[in-house]
């Protein structure tokens, strides 16, 4: 297939211009659905938190069609995540998936971490040709459960003027 026509759009949240093509939560939800099992019927208000949150978010398209998404959280310097690979499976198989990682991982935010992580239940083949390992030493997981603050001292939040905070 020939996927020469497809554009990538990075949207940055550390860019001071709007990024060139808004994200269609709708067509997102939608290629979510067609795609990726572990991620089935998100909610729309879910979508908008985790795309707030993310930094860089990586997307594809085919004219106004979203067909491919990806996006990472980092602290910029020590851990990076890479979340939510998605392409069509009209177009899987083109390599815009490989081009997505790689986008996601040269992108500033990421490129300097020491470490990416990344959570794939059955691409292991696949993103082993881009350079991930598998790693048996982290594989520890919290599934959401509300944890009991009873009995633990009071937590102070530091403000933006840097209060408790120390170079």
């Amino acid at each position: 297939m020939d996927c020469s026509h497809v554009q990538f759009c990075i949207h940055d949240s550390s860019a001071q211009t709007a990024a060139a093509r808004e994200i269609d939560l709708h067509q997102l939800r939608e290629l979510f659905n067609v795609t990726a099992f572990w991620a089935q019927n998100r909610r729309i208000e879910d979508l908008t938190t985790a795309i707030a949150h993310s930094n860089p978010i990586v997307t594809a398209w085919d004219g106004d069609r979203l067909i491919g998404f990806s996006r990472a959280t980092s602290d910029g310097v020590y851990r990076a995540t890479i979340w939510d690979v998605v392409i069509h499976p009209d177009y899987q198989g083109a390599g815009l998936g490989r081009k997505m990682v790689e986008t996601v991982l040269m992108h500033p935010h990421v490129n300097r971490a020491e470490r990416v992580y990344l959570m794939t239940t059955n691409e292991q083949r696949f993103y082993s040709r881009i350079g991930f390992e598998e790693n048996q030493t982290t594989t520890m997981v919290l599934f959401n459960q509300p944890v009991s603050q009873e009995g633990l001292p009071a937590v102070a939040y530091a403000r933006e003027e840097g209060l408790g905070v120390r170079d």
